[in-house]
This record gives structure tokens, C-alpha cells and sequence, in this order.
């Protein structure tokens, strides 16, 4: 792909991703709920997601979705149904995280729990997968090359670039958690402010909202 090319695909990336959304929220409430590593733990559930997006979006699972709409609703749903279970888990026990309440197989607060929640919060999104599957193929150009390698390098552009956000979020999200530090009303408003995002993203994405 020409310069002009590479210039255009980075830019929509960067549209996207400083646009707020599910993913941004999670990181940002970890952050300031559990830490900088923790919430670079979800950063990174987030990039293997993305990844396996790109993966999907190159053997078609994008076009079952299309051909059978049925599936993109299961998708929806499901991904929909647990962006909101997080939200009320937020407001109902404050900064801890529902996957990793007593009982769970993942430690309190462990680190894997938080890449877990990453991986799920956008895997189980299939607005994600159509995401890649419209812009990937607008840059690939099978007069240049193998058509593989070309999706290969976007695929890899678009998680790095994912991922170096995703870094940044979590280090504002840290910020925001010792800001908050000792301020209870503080907190709260944090709490409410993420939590309600997060329950109307899910709620967004299972009405169809844009």
C-alpha cells in the first residue's frame, strides 16, 4: 500500500478509537478500580480480541452474519447482555469486578480475570468483527501482492494501534483512580459515570442503537 494509503487507514483508526465506547470505559474503570497493571492486563484481552476479529473477518464469519442475520442477533445480544451485566456489577459492589466474585475460578482481582474481561468485552461484539471486515478490504490492493500478507500487516497495524490507546486509557484510568483516592464521593461519581456507559453501550448495541 502507497504512503497516501497507510496515511488514511491509521487516521480512520484514530477516529475510531479516541471515539468513546465500551472498550475505553472497561479500560478507564480498571484503571482506577484496580490499577495501571491490571487495566494493561484487560489492554491486552482487548488486542488478543481484536486480533482474532481480524482473523474471522478473513475467513468470512462477517459474511454468515450478513447472509444470516439470525447469528449477528445471537452475537448482539450475548455481547450486549454482558456489557450491562458489567455496568450493574459496578453500581451494585462498587470497584469490585462480578467475574471475579467469591467463588469464581479467578482469583480476587487476579490479572488474568482482567484480560478475560478485556477478551470478552470485545469478542463478544460483533460490531467489532463487521468494523474489520468493511475497512480491512478497502486497503487491499491484490495487484500488489499476496492478499493474505496485505490483510496480515493491516490486521497487525490495527491491534498495535488498538493496543497503544488501550496503554494510554489505562495509565488515565490509574490517574483518575488516585485522584480519586480517598475522596468516597469522588469515587462514587466515577463508579456511577462508568457503570452507566457501560450498561448504555450494552443497551445500544442490543437495540441497534448507532
Amino acid at each position: 500500500m502507497d504512503p497516501t494509503g497507510w496515511v488514511m487507514f491509521v487516521t480512520a483508526l484514530v477516529i475510531v478509537y479516541v471515539m468513546p465506547g465500551a472498550d475505553m470505559i472497561l479500560v478507564l474503570q480498571t484503571g482506577a478500580a484496580e490499577g495501571r497493571s491490571r487495566a494493561l492486563a484487560t489492554a491486552g484481552g482487548l488486542a488478543l480480541a481484536r486480533a482474532a476479529h481480524v482473523g474471522l473477518a478473513g475467513v468470512g464469519l462477517a459474511a454468515l452474519f450478513r447472509a444470516e442475520p439470525w447469528t449477528f442477533d445471537v452475537a448482539r445480544w450475548t455481547g450486549a447482555g454482558f456489557l450491562v451485566w458489567l455496568g450493574w456489577g459496578i453500581l451494585r459492589s462498587g470497584d469490585a469486578d462480578p467475574i471475579t466474585a467469591p467463588g469464581r475460578p479467578f482469583s480476587r482481582r487476579s490479572h488474568a480475570a482482567a484480560f478475560l474481561r478485556g477478551l470478552l468485552t470485545n469478542i463478544l461484539n460483533p460490531k467489532a468483527l463487521l468494523f474489520c471486515s468493511m475497512l480491512l478490504p478497502q486497503f487491499v490492493h491484490p495487484e500488489r501482492g499476496p492478499v493474505e500478507v496485505q490483510f496480515l500487516e493491516l490486521g497487525a497495524v490495527l491491534v498495535a494501534i488498538g493496543l497503544a490507546f488501550d496503554v494510554a486509557y489505562a495509565c488515565l484510568g490509574a490517574g483518575l483512580g488516585a485522584l480519586s483516592a480517598g475522596r468516597p464521593r469522588l469515587a462514587a461519581l466515577r463508579r456511577g459515570v462508568f457503570a452507566t456507559l457501560l450498561i448504555g453501550f450494552g443497551l445500544g448495541l442490543g437495540l441497534r442503537l448507532p
